[in-house]
């Protein structure tokens, strides 16, 4: 019987659905993250009359034909690119991107990772980095007599150096965009990498056309919608259900097949 085939990819579905769900939920207070959702297609169709051959000598036309569906399938997970609330920290190298755009850091392998979690601070020599110690690009390095940093909305960071009245320029902070972000591959660790499906990175100044500013002191919290969530995952729930109700059922009538003296 077909629907027992049928009802199982709609529990894997569902199945795939609830641990997106989940995942979304477990990261509801992680920085800067950028909510999931699943997107499903329906399997092939098998013709047993198909739609548009002639029934007839007369050449008259199938209208509809026969297609019976064999299922569902998982076709993506999206990541939806929406902008989280931002939280005042008072912190003097915690930044968020109002906008478009992402922080560019250096990875271990010299590649180049993007994120929007702007949870910086200096390593020994003074060098902004992430909380995994990679360096921010450009590399910035604040001086070790500074007595104060402020780091304007364009990305400029200035330092006042003791005994100076006029603050310092000591850096620029330049922000990348990409004509497709959710074609961006999740690294973990907030991190995202550049695939042929992102696009190229264009890298320019925060609040020029096209950029999202720079906040000093702030952070961008997580989009997840958790009532959304949960609600999502109560569908879910109930659709697994009804596929296993289907199984169920389809036994049933096996059962009653057997039972034929």
């Amino acid at each position: 019987m077909r629907s027992l085939d049928i009802a199982a990819t709609g529990m894997l579905a569902q199945q795939r659905n609830v641990e997106v769900v989940s995942n979304n939920l477990a990261n509801m207070n992680t920085t800067a993250y950028m909510r999931r959702r699943t997107e499903f297609h329906d399997l092939i169709y098998q013709d047993l009359r198909r739609v548009g051959t002639t029934s007839s000598d007369a050449g008259t036309i199938v209208p509809s034909g026969v297609q019976l569906g064999l299922g569902v399938k998982l076709a993506a997970v999206y990541r939806i690119h929406e902008q989280g609330n931002l939280e005042a920290t008072d912190n003097t190298f915690d930044m968020a991107v109002q906008g478009k755009g992402f922080f560019q850091v250096t990875l271990p392998n010299g590649g180049t990772g993007y994120t929007r979690d702007g949870t910086f601070q200096l390593d020994a020599t003074g060098k902004i980095v992430t909380h995994d110690g990679y360096p921010l690009i450009p590399g910035i390095t604040v001086p070790s007599n500074a007595i104060d940093v402020t780091i304007n909305q364009s990305g400029q960071v200035l330092a006042k150096i003791q005994g100076q009245v006029a603050f310092s320029n000591v850096g620029q902070i330049q922000t990348a965009n990409f004509p497709n972000a959710a074609g961006l591959a999740a690294e973990g660790n907030n991190l995202l990498t550049e695939t042929p499906a992102s696009g190229a990175a264009i890298t320019g100044n925060p609040g020029s056309t096209g950029f999202g500013s720079i906040l000093q002191g702030f952070l961008e919290t997580s989009n997840v919608n958790a009532v959304e969530e949960i609600s999502n995952l109560i569908s879910a729930q109930r659709a697994y259900e009804m596929n296993s109700k289907v199984i169920q059922t389809s036994d049933e009538m096996m059962g009653t097949l057997t039972a034929l003296r």
